[in-house]
């Protein structure tokens, strides 16, 4: 059992590792959103002496900074020793999650049923099935006309009502049974219960009573549904599990596991060679678009703001040079092979659960189309920085080559000329309400990051 001198005496890394679990419990059970996230990042920031880029004027070597971008995306770092010649070592995972979105006009009334449902569009990839018939919240925000945001956040609590989406019973669904898996529930059936009280109204008095009870509770219309981001995410929280409690079950390991051990990482960084940068991502479940993805301009925009501050003569020369100079990690899940589903896994480059960080040297789909893959330089780089501080690593793909694939922000920042490959802690169940994760797993990544991060 290994042991090191705490302020309180001899801390086990069994201790360590629960304390660590006992942590990241707490984000994922309060953070189901990527606005829960930016906030919660935000907070914890300006307790550990980061403060606003803007605030600053010049970034002497120590600066620890961060940027939000639209309550949805983050970048936090600190000035290193030589940022112009050494460039950022770079931590970049995404905080939003496979989900389900309500439309922008989503209550209606079913008037043979008298029941108000809501419509609603998943995000991202999930196996639609999986979501039917589980307690869901509510979580998000609606934005009037006047500017004023509304905040959102209803079923969490066991005095909260929650909200589903019902399946079909299996006394009908003789029809549904002969549907393909991925066909047994359509996107267009996932319409979502809120309400079976009539009010007052002549016309569909059930969504009407509905639409009382939003103004009363928030102060909206109907029509501010419209300009609103609500999600529905599991009402249930994370739980350890296994006999052995060796795990956590929750929802968003994907990619908060990474975004989490990241940010952990980034706030014990003091003092490094290096500087360095967390960008934690919006939409990458979804390509990476938007103005909070890894295809927009986050990396750029941010690198001028900062060098301006550093060194205001600097030339785009310098600028490039910085880029070229910088090294990344993509902070992501990886697939752990599963017990009952071996098949689709290749077992001499699966990656096993409880055996440490993944390493994936290339992701994408078939032949490694829309992937990234890290030169065999940048590969022996990142194996000697994990050895010399004795994490514990493995190499993994994404199952056998033609049986799917995934990809990562990873060439979004490839396209920099920036190397990256691809690391993060294996999970079980990915994309489900309920995915799994190793606590040691967990930890590891967080030691993994942090190596790259005071690499000397």
């Amino acid at each position: 059992m290994l042991e090191d001198e705490g302020e309180s005496g001899k801390i086990t890394l069994e201790e360590k590792i629960e304390g660590f679990s006992d942590s990241y419990v707490d984000f994922i059970e309060n953070c189901k959103t990527e606005t829960e996230v930016v906030a919660y990042l935000r907070e914890k920031l300006r307790a550990f002496r980061y403060k606003s880029l803007d605030e600053f004027t010049t970034l002497p070597y120590g600066s620890f900074f961060f940027q939000e971008l639209g309550n949805r995306a983050l970048i936090a770092g600190s000035i290193g020793k030589d940022v112009f010649n050494d460039g950022f070592r770079i931590l970049a995972s995404h905080i939003d999650s496979p989900r389900v979105d309500l439309k922008p006009k989503p209550l209606y009334e079913d008037s043979d049923t008298g029941i108000a449902l809501m419509k609603t569009q998943y995000y991202g990839g999930i196996k639609k099935y999986q979501w039917v018939n589980v307690p869901l919240a509510l979580h998000g925000q609606a934005v009037l006309k006047s500017g004023e945001v509304i905040s959102i956040r209803l079923g969490d609590k066991r005095s909260e009502p929650v909200f589903v989406m019902p399946d079909l019973l299996p006394h009908l669904a003789k029809k549904q049974f002969k549907r393909q898996l991925e066909e047994g529930i359509e996107g267009e059936e996932m319409n979502l219960i809120v309400g079976t009280s009539a009010g007052n109204a002549e016309k569909d008095p059930v969504k009407s009573n509905v639409l009382a009870l939003l103004k009363q509770k928030y102060g909206i219309e109907e029509e501010d549904l419209a300009s609103a981001d609500l999600s529905l995410v599991p009402a249930f929280g994370p739980r350890y599990s296994g006999f052995d409690n060796s795990m956590i079950a929750g929802y968003g390991h994907d990619d908060r596991a990474s975004a989490f051990t990241t940010f952990r990482a980034l706030l014990e960084n003091s003092g490094a060679r290096y500087s360095s940068l967390a960008i934690f991502y919006d939409k990458e479940e979804i390509g990476g678009y938007g103005i909070s993805g890894s295809m927009s301009n986050m990396i750029e925009s941010t690198v001028h703001s900062i060098l301006r501050k550093v060194g205001p003569d600097y030339s785009m020369a310098d600028f490039y040079k910085v880029l070229r100079n910088s090294r990344a990690i993509s902070a992501d899940v990886d697939s752990a092979m599963d017990p009952s589903f071996k098949d689709v896994h290749d077992d001499h480059n699966a990656a096993r659960m409880g055996k440490g960080i993944v390493i994936a040297k290339y992701t994408g789909y078939g032949g490694k189309y829309s992937g990234s893959e890290a030169p065999s330089e940048y590969v022996a780089h990142i194996r000697k920085v994990l050895s010399d501080k004795g994490v514990k690593y493995q190499f993994g793909t994404m199952g056998k080559v033609d049986e799917g694939g995934g990809g990562t922000v990873a060439q979004d920042i490839a396209r920099y000329g920036i190397p990256v490959i691809d690391a993060g802690p294996p999970v079980l169940g990915m994309h489900s309400p309920y995915e799994l994760v190793s606590k040691k797993d967990l930890y590891e990544s967080y030691l993994a990051y942090l190596a790259f991060l005071t690499e000397v």
